[in-house]
């Protein structure tokens, strides 16, 4: 299997068919698995494999393909005046870096009142089985550079 540079169109769905979001990604590398380091959307990066210019896809992942099952343990209930970010979390949905054991984790505010902010350490998406609707724009195999740099960045998506 080639190593592409790929630009496409997407449109995520859940399983029902709502749509989730639509983007349009540019310059994205692909190929076979060379890291376990982003155990997420290896299934996607697969599917995204050999695409030629013009070419439609659907690919479809299980919520464990995807951004895992939803983890209530992941779910954390602070005193706003706890940490200086918070200062700056004025409204839900606004994202906060948190220091857990040594690293930084990515949560997301989900409810806010003047004493006590909750925060959710789970991807948006997770829990969901969903559907990526691809439209490639344009592919090409990558350069043996390109695939260096690549390994070196660890590109989420090259698997």
């Amino acid at each position: 299997m080639k190593v592409q540079i790929i630009s496409f169109h997407c449109v995520l769905k859940n399983k029902f068919g709502k749509i989730l979001s639509s983007s349009i990604n540019h310059d994205v590398l692909t190929g076979p698995s060379h890291s376990s380091d982003q155990p997420e959307l290896i299934a996607l990066s697969r599917g995204l494999m050999n695409l030629t210019p013009g070419e439609k896809r659907s690919i479809s992942l299980s919520a464990a393909e995807a951004y895992g099952f939803y983890d209530p343990k992941k779910v954390l209930t602070m005193p706003v005046g706890s940490f200086t970010q918070f200062e700056n979390a004025k409204f839900v949905e606004a994202p906060v870096v948190l220091d857990v054991d040594g690293k930084p984790h990515s949560f997301r505010v989900i409810d806010l009142n003047h004493e006590i902010v909750t925060l959710d350490g789970n991807h948006p998406f997770a829990g969901q089985d969903l559907i990526f609707e691809i439209e490639t724009i344009a592919a090409r195999d990558a350069t043996d550079e390109e695939i260096s740099e690549s390994r070196s960045e660890n590109n989420p998506l090259y698997h």
